[in-house]
């Protein structure tokens, strides 16, 4: 059984993230929340006891949703095995619907079907900044993924990745199909 993490810790351990993706300096940081920097520190170390108001206030100056201090950051790259995902069963069928990917509200989405056959690479140079790319592998089997660290799909895998980094899909079976969805946000 895992033990779960205390709020504080979590909390603390997202504004270090966040403060170090900024850039900023904890002065400055406490500076634009209106806060003071043994207050920041505090939380930091996760020995503080936020309000609401300060958490949303350090939000603001951090650039960041409210969520992103209770959450985890989202993976560089994200992998979901067939029939691991948390699946909702439908009450009128054998049907289930497992989310994978939620779309940002600014999010643009182009939605592709793939098909491929053993025998070669399919190289891709690095798209847009911001550009995330998702596949679902329907049959068949397939090297997917950031060029140096591509992983091995079977159907039904779901996996995501930078698509402003070189990317390849290779297909291992014949009669490769995919879903890829590229995001730019």
């Amino acid at each position: 059984m895992t033990e779960s993490v205390p709020p504080r810790e979590i909390i603390g351990a997202a504004l270090r993230r966040e403060r170090a993706r900024s850039g900023l300096s904890l002065s400055e940081i406490a500076r634009r929340a209106n806060v003071s920097k043994s207050t920041l520190s505090q939380l930091e170390s996760g020995s503080g006891n936020p309000s609401l108001e300060t958490l949303w206030a350090l939000c603001v100056a951090l650039d960041i949703p409210f969520a992103g201090l209770l959450g985890e950051p989202r993976p560089r790259v994200q992998v979901i095995r067939a029939g691991e995902g948390p699946a909702v069963p439908s009450s009128q069928a054998d049907y289930s619907a497992a989310l994978l990917s939620a779309s940002p509200p600014t999010a643009r989405r182009d939605v592709y079907s793939i098909s491929a056959e053993p025998g070669g690479r399919r190289l891709s140079d690095p798209h847009q900044s911001g550009v995330v790319e998702h596949v679902v592998l329907g049959t068949g089997r397939a090297l997917v993924g950031l060029v140096d660290e591509p992983v091995e799909l079977r159907p039904g895998d779901y996996i995501s990745y930078p698509g402003d980094l070189a990317h390849v899909f290779e297909a291992l079976e014949p009669g490769t199909r995919a879903v890829l969805i590229s995001e730019r946000t």
